[in-house]
């Protein structure tokens, strides 16, 4: 049964990474070595050439800051907003708590398609529209229902006696938010922080309705650029550039692995 089991689950694999295996052999090809018919065979090795035309022609560099900075500050907010509204809800026992819960997980009922038209006015009323500040609020707007979820989740599990033994030590409750609460969800704030992030760096919807400009918009909208019908870059140089954007949320998920498993099992997705 074991070797079944292993077996189905190769094979699972194998149909996983035959996507990603495409997409690095097609990369690779030079412009003139790409056909259509022969997709699955190598042909070649142009792709550090293939990254320099993408990076040019995408103009990724300027969008590069931007997105690391939306990648960064908005998931960080976003955990600490959401670890806030988890203590208050369970830890201080709000009153009328689960209402409050459902109000900000609310916010995930809806899809985002519904709300992109008001949005979109209501940022261009207020002037926020194609502003750093603006892509990170909304961003951090959207981040804070998954976060708020999970750290309900998590300190639902902490035993009451913790805070009330902090209580009588004299702690008050910002110090105990602080620094008994937060330490003990690090892995689980790590892994909402992961996840956050990666969503923001693969943003498209928002970043193409809400940004224009080089120096504001996201990676991903930048990205598109290559295929735009007039003057589009060829085949290779576009999965190219998917290839090399792609890069820093494969490099986070393995470097913070750990952290990342250890969170889902705490904070009980």
């Amino acid at each position: 049964m074991s070797r079944v089991k292993t077996a189905f689950l190769m094979v699972l694999g194998l149909i996983w990474l035959a996507p990603v295996y495409l997409l690095v052999v097609n990369a690779s090809k030079s412009v003139d070595g790409y056909d259509a018919k022969t997709v699955w065979k190598p042909a070649g090795f142009s792709l550090f050439s293939n990254f320099g035309d993408a990076w040019s022609k995408a103009a990724l560099g300027d969008t590069l800051v931007a997105t690391t900075m939306y990648s960064v500050i908005a998931p960080v907010l976003a955990v600490l907003i959401g670890s806030a509204a988890g203590y208050a809800i369970v830890v201080l026992r709000l009153k009328r708590g689960f209402l409050w819960f459902v109000f900000i997980f609310g916010g995930t009922i809806f899809p985002l398609q519904m709300i992109l038209m008001p949005l979109f006015s209501g940022y261009a009323d207020s002037g926020l529209y194609d502003t750093r500040v603006g892509m990170i609020i909304v961003y951090t707007a959207i981040s804070v229902p998954f976060s708020a979820f999970v750290m309900r989740n998590f300190f639902t599990g902490i035993a009451r006696s913790v805070f009330e033994a902090a209580v009588v030590d004299g702690g008050g409750l910002f110090r105990i938010f602080r620094s008994i609460y937060l330490p003990m969800a690090g892995s689980a704030l790590a892994a909402i922080f992961i996840l956050q992030a990666t969503f923001v760096w693969n943003d498209l919807l928002l970043g193409l309705t809400l940004s224009q400009s080089d120096s504001v918009r996201p990676i991903m909208p930048a990205l598109t650029g290559l295929q735009s019908t007039y003057g589009g870059a060829s085949l290779p140089t576009v999965l190219a550039g998917g290839l090399l954007v792609s890069l820093p949320t494969v490099i986070l998920f393995l470097a913070a692995q750990r952290f990342f498993s250890r969170g889902l099992a705490l904070g009980q997705f």
